[in-house]
C-alpha cells in the first residue's frame, strides 16, 4: 500500500520497524512502533490500524493461529472541507499458518474490530472548552 502523507503504519513482532513512536503493547514484549503520527487525520488512520494490529493478537490467540510479527497500514484522504472520504487498511502477516486460519482471523477481525465499526458506523463529535 502506497501511503499518503496522511496515511500510518503500525508495525509488531518480527515486522517491527524501527523508526517511528514506540507504543506499549499488552500482546508484545517490545511493543508496537508506529509512524508518522505528528498530525490530527494521521491520528484518526492511527487508531484504525492500531486496533486491527491489536484485535489480529487477540484473535490469533484465540482462533490457535500462530503470529510472529504484523505490519497494519491505514490510510484515507479529506475533501476541501475535511470530510473523510474513508478510511483503508492494509494487514501484513508474518505467520506460517494456512491460508485458511489466515482467512478465518482476517474475517474475524474485520467483525470485531472496535475503531473500524465505530467508524463505519459513524459518531457525532462535540466540544466543551473552558477556561
Amino acid at each position: 500500500m502506497d501511503l499518503s502523507p496522511r496515511g500510518v503504519r503500525a508495525t509488531a513482532g518480527s515486522l517491527r520497524a524501527g523508526d517511528g513512536t514506540v507504543l506499549h503493547h499488552a500482546w508484545t514484549t517490545e511493543g508496537v512502533v508506529a509512524a508518522p503520527t505528528s498530525t490530527g487525520a494521521q491520528l484518526l488512520h492511527l487508531s484504525v490500524a492500531l486496533c486491527v494490529l491489536n484485535d489480529t493478537y487477540r484473535e490469533a490467540e484465540r482462533l490457535g493461529v500462530e503470529v510472529a510479527g504484523i505490519v497494519v497500514e491505514a490510510d484515507g484522504d479529506f475533501d476541501p472541507e475535511w470530510h473523510s472520504s474513508g478510511i483503508t487498511y492494509a494487514v501484513t502477516l508474518d505467520s506460517s499458518a494456512p491460508a485458511e486460519d489466515l482467512a478465518r482471523l482476517a474475517s474475524a477481525v474485520d467483525v470485531v474490530a472496535e475503531i473500524p465499526r465505530a467508524v463505519r458506523a459513524g459518531a457525532s463529535v462535540r466540544g466543551a472548552w473552558s477556561s
